[in-house]
């Protein structure tokens, strides 16, 4: 309905959805981490007694959903929509993880940033009356995704200092058209960004500029005073994209300071040898469902907007000399459904 559009990239929830409960679970390098008591539950074994790290990570999505819908009180079949995605070469981790499940299905794409795509729509959904409750799911796995974008694991290649670690975690979100909250307000959905960035090495780079674009529209849409918010998070820029992130916001007007914050640096002590931060679909994914819900559900954030980013590569592209496109999905997210309805 266009009159919940605003501006050019931003609507407006009319009815805003609830955020009915969330879960996350995590390898054993992010059990360590700085966030390790918000997580539902931490892997010892990055196989987690599966004969491949592909068939672990589908079982990280398999358990996420197992688990959010018993934190909701649901049946799985109260849910209308499982809207799922991953790193993987067709979203193997979640169709594999979800077959089961014989819940309507969304596999969807949007490398690092597929949480905030699926929230989008999962919102949508629930605000233009389709659905009463929505999954929203997500994976990834340090090992599979250096096998499939990198290199083998057995090489033992050098890491350059730019490079990012990808999260082994999964974490998942129902979304309800009735709830206590928090709540979807608003969201930005992101354009495509390429700045000719080909170094697959450093996503931080890559991301930073899709970043600073959908939070540019986002305050340009609303209107919203740039300290409205009481966090900005982004999802998998690192050291390296926040840096970069912060240079740009500046450059333009934007001026968030420390409200800006970033779940690749938040989920790793950088002593933990993760040289630029945290990277992967699992990184914002478990970081929201695990800390920031939780802070949000016991009033020490009331209003965040959180802006999962992602880098559009494959491995085809990288060996075809491709440049890298990148994109940023930005969901409001607020204890009050601020003045929505």
């Amino acid at each position: 309905m266009i009159e919940k559009k605003t501006g050019r990239q931003t609507f407006q929830m009319q009815h805003p959805p609830s955020i009915n409960a969330t879960a996350s679970i995590v390898g054993p390098k992010e059990g360590k981490g700085p966030l390790a008591g918000y997580f539902d539950q931490t892997v010892d074994d990055e196989f987690w007694g599966e004969k491949s790290w592909e068939k672990a990570e589908s079982k990280f999505m398999r358990e996420v959903l197992s688990k959010v819908i018993a934190k909701a009180s649901l049946p799985m079949d109260a849910l209308d929509f499982v809207i799922a995605g991953d790193l993987l070469n067709q979203c193997i981790a979640a169709n594999f993880g979800i077959r089961e499940s014989n819940v309507p299905f969304f596999g969807v794409y949007g490398a690092c940033s597929t949480i905030g795509e699926a929230m989008q729509i999962g919102a949508m959904l629930i605000d233009g009356g389709f659905a009463f409750n929505v999954a929203c799911l997500t994976s990834s796995h340090f090992c599979s995704a250096e096998k499939q974008f990198r290199f083998p694991l057995e090489l033992g290649s050098q890491r350059p200092p730019t490079a990012q670690w990808t999260v082994t975690g999964s974490g998942g979100i129902i979304l309800s058209a009735e709830g206590d909250g928090p709540y979807i307000t608003r969201i930005t959905t992101g354009k495509i960004v390429d700045m000719g960035i080909k170094d697959q090495n450093n996503m931080g780079a890559a991301m930073a500029p899709a970043a600073a674009d959908t939070i540019f529209a986002h305050f340009q849409d609303t209107g919203l005073p740039h300290d409205y918010y009481d966090m900005v998070v982004t999802g998998d820029l690192g050291m390296v994209g926040k840096h970069i992130l912060e240079d740009i916001l500046s450059s333009n007007g934007i001026h968030i300071g420390s409200l800006l914050n970033d779940c690749g640096l938040m989920i790793y002590d950088m002593k933990q040898d993760v040289h630029a931060g945290g990277s992967g679909c699992g990184c914002a994914a478990t970081v929201f469902a695990g800390y920031l819900h939780d802070r949000m559900k016991k009033g020490k954030l009331e209003r965040i907007l959180f802006v999962p980013t992602g880098a559009l590569l494959s491995p085809t592209s990288v060996q075809q000399g491709e440049t890298i496109p990148c994109i940023a999905h930005a969901v409001a997210i607020e204890n009050s459904k601020g003045g929505t309805q």
